[in-house]
C-alpha cells in the first residue's frame, strides 16, 4: 500500500474503531446492504468489522489482506460518496451504508 493509499484511508474512514463497533450493533446498520445466497451478513457490514480491527492495529502490523481491504474501503467510500442524494441524509440508506464503511458523510462532507 502507498503512503497516499494510507493517507486516504485515515482522511475517508472519519470513524473511531469504538464509533463504528457501536454503529455496526444497530438495526439500522443491519438493515442496509447486499447479502449474497447464504450470507447472513452484508457485505458492507462485515467491511465493517474488518475495519474495526485495522483501526485498532498497529499500523506496522497490518495484513497483506488489510492493506487490501483498505484499498477496497477507499475505492467503495469515493464511489459512494458520488452518489449521495439530494436534500436530507440523516436517515438514508446511503449514509447508512457509508457509516458501515467507517464513513460517516455528516461529519465531513460540506456538500
Amino acid at each position: 500500500m502507498t503512503a497516499e493509499s494510507a493517507k486516504a484511508f485515515r482522511d475517508l474512514v472519519n470513524l473511531t474503531a469504538a464509533e463504528l463497533e457501536a454503529w455496526l450493533a444497530s438495526p439500522e446498520s443491519q438493515s442496509v446492504g447486499w447479502r449474497g445466497p447464504g450470507m447472513s451478513e452484508s457485505v458492507g457490514h462485515a467491511s465493517g468489522r474488518a475495519i474495526v480491527a485495522i483501526l485498532r492495529s498497529a499500523p506496522g502490523k497490518l495484513s497483506e489482506a488489510q492493506l487490501r481491504h483498505m484499498r477496497k474501503v477507499v475505492g467503495f467510500i469515493r464511489r459512494h460518496r458520488a452518489q449521495r442524494p439530494r436534500g436530507d441524509i440523516t436517515r438514508t440508506r446511503w449514509r447508512y451504508s457509508l457509516l458501515n464503511w467507517g464513513h460517516d458523510p455528516m461529519k465531513s462532507d460540506p456538500i
